[in-house]
């Protein structure tokens, strides 16, 4: 889990101030102890605070190209990046670092926002093309990862959560009674609502592209469900529902450090287990009816 924050001045292009994209970041320090970093360069600023998970020593963010034409801080994690790592390098992309953030710049240098469509994984993440002066914010498709952010006198905070774009107020905002209504009748508040007045979340598959001293929110992911050829018999399903959930334990063990299970008794947990004994072990599990970490 790590975090990114960032500020752009898009209307009058004004500096933005150092000290508040650290202070934007550092409101996030429990998400990153690992590592933070910064890209600040007039009018837009990136923070970032890492949880190393892979390439631990050249994962570091804000990361750009070799030409530094593009700039990105990505939280989450990217399951196919070997696979598009293998295709940029076909498309003449070098790479500098073995980490799945380099894919998402040289993806980004390749097809443009389409990058999002290519990527198998959970992120929130912030593009800075420095040709185009055009900023791109997006969420993963599932939604998994968080974008809170806020507009106001032509510029754009944002962040992984709510703290760094509080940051860069005077006072807390007010609530937002509807979003508190929703939030009791549904037991969520669904997106662009958040608990204070002013402040948005991005939609599960959208991003937030700004260019020209303009801000507007775009859909980019456009699922289109593909009927089955012809019915299935049940064991066969059952067979490629196995497939499928094993390729994906599979993708979720990439890691440069230990991975562990909580391991509830449960039939999804158990099952979870299962399939990652197929792929090694032993693995650290945590029960939380035993409350101490056993070997899987």
């Amino acid at each position: 889990m790590c975090g990114i924050s960032g500020q752009f001045n898009f209307v009058r292009n004004e500096p933005v101030e150092p000290e508040m994209i650290r202070r934007m970041a550092r409101t996030m320090a429990h998400r990153g102890p690992d590592d933070e970093g910064y890209f600040i360069s007039g009018s837009l600023g990136f923070g970032f605070r890492r949880l190393s998970i892979i390439d631990l020593a050249g994962g570091h963010q804000p990361m750009s190209d070799a030409e530094e034409k593009v700039w990105v801080v990505f939280n989450g994690e990217i399951y196919n990046y070997l696979e598009l790592r293998g295709k940029l390098e076909a498309q003449g992309h070098r790479f500098r670092t073995r980490s799945d953030t380099e894919v998402i710049v040289h993806g980004y240098k390749q097809w443009g926002t389409d990058v999002f469509n290519h990527l198998n994984g959970m992120f929130g993440v912030a593009i800075w093309d420095v040709e185009r002066r055009r900023l791109v914010v997006a969420r993963d498709a599932m939604g998994i990862k968080l974008i809170y952010y806020r507009i106001a006198g032509g510029q754009l905070s944002f962040g992984s959560e709510l703290h760094p774009v509080l940051a860069t107020q005077p006072g807390r905002p007010d609530v937002d009674p509807v979003a508190v209504n929703l939030f009791l009748r549904v037991r969520y508040t669904p997106s662009p609502l958040t608990i204070f007045k002013g402040i948005r979340k991005l939609g599960p598959g959208t991003m937030l592209v700004v260019e020209g001293g303009e801000c507007e929110v775009k859909r980019w992911y456009n699922y289109t469900p593909v009927p089955f050829e012809s019915p299935k018999e049940d064991e066969q399903a059952r067979r490629e529902l196995l497939e499928l959930y094993r390729a994906a334990v599979k993708r979720h063990l990439l890691s440069d450090v230990p991975v562990g299970i909580l391991l509830s008794g449960g039939l999804d947990s158990g099952l979870l287990l299962a399939l990652m004994k197929e792929a090694g072990g032993p693995w650290p599990s945590y029960n939380r009816r035993l409350r101490r970490f056993v070997r899987g």
